[in-house]
């Protein structure tokens, strides 16, 4: 699904404290499955700075992040 240094967009997320948007980019730390503690968690250092871990299982969603426009 998503590997370490991967690249995503933000599509939506339940968290109600974060500052977080759609739209916001961010690069993958890693993919934790399904396990005793739960569902998917993507754990991922956003551009903004947030270390925010979505929770691919209750309803958090990304996508790859489109390429970066070249120079």
């Amino acid at each position: 699904m998503y590997d370490r240094g991967d690249r995503v967009e933000l599509v939506a997320t339940t968290d109600p404290h974060t500052a977080l948007a759609p739209g916001d980019l961010g690069t993958v730390r890693a993919l934790h499955p399904a396990d005793t503690l739960g569902g998917r968690r993507l754990d991922v250092t956003w551009d903004s700075g947030s270390r925010l871990t979505l929770l691919l299982d209750e309803g958090d969603e990304v996508r790859p992040a489109p390429p970066a426009p070249r120079p």
